[in-house]
């Protein structure tokens, strides 16, 4: 008897959604201000709005339309996902060094205060869908052998 992954899912997956709201709104701020809205800002609110879009799945699909909910469908919707914040955060933060948001002067512009919160919270968000999609592959590997599509029930969400 392992440990006991659904008591875990349904609050990270609240926390997911949270976060995604807030790198939607430090950054819609941020492309709102800025003359000309850059590509990996534009690219982490497309990550927020795929994701919220994604936990909609992730939630609902195995709980109440488990037909939907194949061991690998939610196994790629995660890695999409994680993939999206991964590469979404690493290019702004590059963004961010570029524009010299570090420095003692960058610190002082709001632009740059609330684009370094945004990457900080899309940091946070891809390490807990690297923690979901760890739990998803270990379910797909777990049951690599059987042909059924039916969701363990212990990685998914109580809802």
């Amino acid at each position: 008897m392992g440990f006991n992954y659904a008591i875990l899912i349904l609050p990270i997956r609240v926390v997911q959604a949270v976060f995604a709201l807030i790198v939607l709104g430090t950054l819609a701020y941020t492309a709102n201000k800025t003359f000309d809205s850059p590509s990996e800002v534009n690219f982490l609110i497309f990550a927020s709005i795929w994701t919220l879009l994604a936990l909609v799945y992730l939630l609902l699909a195995p709980a109440k339309f488990p037909e939907f909910a194949h061991k690998f469908a939610i196994l790629g919707v995660e890695a999409v996902t994680m993939i999206f914040w991964f590469a979404g955060f690493i290019a702004l933060s590059d963004l961010l060094g570029d524009w010299e948001c570090g420095s003692s002067f960058g610190r002082q512009i709001k632009i740059c205060r609330t684009s370094i919160a945004g990457d900080v919270f899309a940091a946070f968000e891809w390490v807990l869908f690297a923690i979901t999609t760890g739990i998803a592959a270990l379910h797909a590997w777990k049951n690599k052998g059987e042909t059924t599509v039916k969701q363990d029930p212990v990685a998914e969400a109580q809802i």
